[in-house]
């Protein structure tokens, strides 16, 4: 008989992050303001404007060395 005993999933860590969320109401469309190139983006769903907001989202580092925005 095959016993399987599982370990408790790590609870990940949240933060409040800065976001961008599409303006369009027809559209959920969102992303992370650290992984945003631009300083107004624009949604890539349906190429609405976006405002800035926040969520309680888990913790994600970007190391791109290309993340400046214009």
């Amino acid at each position: 008989m095959y016993y399987s005993r599982r370990k408790p999933m790590e609870e990940i860590p949240k933060e409040l992050t800065a976001i961008w969320s599409c303006i369009n109401e027809e559209c959920n469309g969102w992303m992370r303001d650290n992984f945003v190139f631009l300083s107004q983006p624009t949604c890539v769903q349906c190429q609405s404007l976006m405002e800035k907001g926040e969520r309680m989202l888990s913790i994600v580092a970007n190391t791109s060395p290309n993340q400046s925005k214009d």
